[in-house]
């Protein structure tokens, strides 16, 4: 195990995997996770600022949120984040729909198994051998 100090707190703790906070601010940081979710259920139009100044979390927290797709607004909401590939604004997560598909045919075409093509029975023969007679 890797003992490492807290980035929050500064206390030591056994880390395991994630970000380098202690199970206590990973607790509090679920809690207050929890408060804005609630408090952007009750206040859909609010802006990004207020929500960070009303539930005490920074504007920051509150885009990583997004980008993991845990908070999530409504499509009337004023609140969104640019998307990473072409800078439009979006609801939740990374990427819009637009750059998501974009990615994903890329990667299907990259992974495609390209097509043998079977030669003619012209060309089968020039792959042989061939011999010169010693006469």
């Amino acid at each position: 195990m890797d003992a490492r100090s807290c980035r929050n707190c500064g206390r030591l703790f056994n880390y395991i995997q994630g970000p380098p906070i202690c199970m206590a601010c990973k607790q509090k940081l679920e809690d207050k996770f929890i408060q804005v979710r609630d408090y952007i259920r009750e206040n859909d139009s609010a802006s990004m600022q207020q929500i960070a100044e009303e539930n005490d979390v920074s504007v920051k927290q509150l885009k990583q949120w997004v980008r993991e797709e845990r908070l999530v607004f409504t499509k009337n909401s004023p609140v969104g984040i640019e998307c990473e590939g072409c800078g439009k604004m979006i609801k939740t997560g990374r990427f819009c729909d637009h750059c998501k598909n974009t990615m994903a045919n890329n990667l299907q075409a990259m992974y495609a198994m390209p097509v043998k093509e079977e030669p003619t029975k012209k060309e089968k023969g020039k792959d042989r051998m061939r011999f010169l007679d010693q006469s």
